[in-house]
């Protein structure tokens, strides 16, 4: 190895399934493992879970102000966008939201459940959070359970 090199860190980690823990998810039946970016296992700007719903579950239309990107490794879903169109998605398929109500979508999940990883554009609680839409009137709602467990209850003061 280059002498240079020796004098440098590494950095790099592994994670072990084994020693990381589930975690709730946003609704019953869901589960999410951190895999990057959680106080178990810290990043620097992304976030990465697997996410695992039970069968036949419906997690309402929502959106969050980032970018989210899915991939399904097991199960289906039918996943409808802002406009109520329908979209079977199972595994090798993906599912990019942008950030804002535009990128808004729900979950249908099939009879066999569904597993993803779920990439997340940030680990900043506040950022992470997802507001469900009331397709009817437009309105957007955030559950102050929920505010807390994204660390969004206060938010840091730059000034």
């Amino acid at each position: 190895m280059h002498k240079d090199l020796k004098k440098i860190k590494p950095t790099m980690r592994i994670v072990s399934r084994h020693k990381v823990k589930d975690t709730p998810g946003i609704i019953k039946g869901q589960t999410v493992r951190p895999l990057c970016g959680a106080k178990q296992v810290p990043s620097e700007r992304i976030r990465v879970g697997l996410a695992q719903f039970k069968p036949n579950l419906h997690e309402h239309l929502h959106w969050h102000p980032i970018e989210v990107f899915y991939y399904v490794l097991k199960g289906s879903a039918v996943v409808h966008d802002l406009a109520g169109k329908a979209y079977k998605v199972g595994p090798g398929d993906s599912i990019y939201a942008p950030a804002g109500i535009a990128g808004s979508h729900e979950w249908h999940i099939g009879k066999d459940g569904l597993e993803l990883l779920s990439i997340r554009a940030t680990n900043d609680g506040h950022r992470r959070m997802q507001f469900t839409v009331n397709r009817n009137t437009g309105e957007s709602v955030i559950d102050m359970h929920e505010l807390g467990r994204m660390d969004a209850i206060s938010f840091e003061s730059h000034y």
